[in-house]
């Protein structure tokens, strides 16, 4: 298991860089990974239905199958630890019983108050158009991304968010239901094998105003 934990926050978020090339040699053991995802669920979500789902591509086999999806980033593919396909589950109000049943199990929640919300959560989203639920899926799959990258960082590791690929076939890629998963980004993960540029950010006076 990689030791190297940084609990500075501000460390974490000013360290970050977009990395390309990593380390081959690498690797990130499940137990390890699955602690990072752990922490990266902790993001909000839309009435808690954490639509997002993970792919961790790291075995060659699985990479093979990822490289011609990836044209433009073969670097990342190759180079890193593991290629974390993340998508959003347009099917996700199937585990909203679970996750609020459990809430009341836990003492998170009132009974009364599941049975007063489920009911209404349910109506509102089963009545959605498609095209606004999956712009709300979305919303929540950039949200648990950036915490995915920031949980990396914290472990040590550095990421890169790649949005150029092949959406339309990484589901089926790896045996997935196209129509329920929807691709939302691939993230790459290992120890950068080179040191990252720093960005230039607009000042907050062009970008944010009070009124």
């Amino acid at each position: 298991m990689n030791q190297t934990k940084i609990n500075d926050f501000h460390e974490i978020i000013t360290g970050r860089r977009s990395i390309r090339n990593y380390d081959p040699n690498v690797k990130i053991s499940k137990e390890e990974m699955t602690e990072i995802l752990k922490e990266a669920t902790l993001a909000p979500s839309s009435v808690n239905l954490q639509p997002w789902r993970f792919v961790v591509i790291d075995s060659p086999e699985g990479k093979e199958t990822l490289a011609p999806l990836a044209k433009f980033n073969q670097t990342q593919v190759q180079t890193s630890s593991a290629v974390i396909a993340v998508f959003a589950d347009m099917n996700s109000l199937d585990y909203a019983d679970e996750i609020y049943n459990k809430a009341v199990e836990e003492g998170y929640m009132p009974a009364e108050v599941r049975d007063r919300q489920l009911p209404g959560i349910k109506g509102i989203l089963e009545s959605m158009p498609v095209e606004q639920l999956r712009e709300m899926n979305l919303i929540d799959g950039g949200l648990v991304s950036m915490q995915l990258m920031l949980a990396a960082r914290a472990h040590g590791y550095d990421t890169n968010p790649i949005g150029g690929y092949e959406k339309d076939q990484i589901a089926e890629a790896y045996g997935m239901d196209k129509k329920r998963y929807y691709p939302v980004m691939l993230i790459s993960i290992g120890k950068a094998a080179e040191a990252g540029y720093k960005s230039v950010r607009l000042p907050i006076e062009t970008i944010a105003e009070w009124k």
